[in-house]
């Protein structure tokens, strides 16, 4: 279930969490840019409307939403961290053309290993990588 903006302040303030402009500022980002966005694109983006942003209040930000089970760490690729809105289990593919990535639907639940029985696991991710439609109809169009 996606959360509206209001919906993730009232959160944050049954949390104790202090709302401060910037705070709401990357919160209203994460919601209306579903792209994944790495800590780059949200200060780039956001810096424009607010020139005294800091990338560390970003960062900051992004671990105190991260800690509330508000916003989740997405590593597909080892150099690249991304963050994503959507908290609920669900897989990622990557585009290797494009560098999109998009969310799909997946009961990660069911998801289980007879090897894993004695484990206790704290987090499940799917990663999927390859080309997206809109990619694969260019590359078939330039053919």
């Amino acid at each position: 279930m996606k959360l509206s903006f209001e919906e993730l302040v009232k959160e944050l303030k049954i949390k104790n969490i202090n709302l401060s402009y910037q705070r709401l500022k990357v919160l209203e980002y994460l919601v209306q840019n579903q792209n994944h966005p790495t800590v780059d694109q949200i200060f780039t983006d956001l810096q424009k409307k607010i020139p005294t942003l800091s990338k560390t209040t970003v960062y900051n930000t992004l671990r105190i939403l991260i800690e509330a089970g508000l916003v989740r760490v997405i590593t597909i690729e080892d150099n690249e961290t991304r963050y994503d809105i959507e908290v609920k289990n669900h897989g990622h593919f990557k585009c290797e053309s494009c560098g999109t990535i998009f969310n799909f639907d997946l009961d990660i639940d069911e998801l289980n290993s007879s090897d894993l029985k004695n484990f206790k696991i704290n987090d499940k991710n799917v990663y999927f990588k390859g080309i997206c439609p809109r990619c694969l109809s260019n590359i078939k169009e330039n053919k």
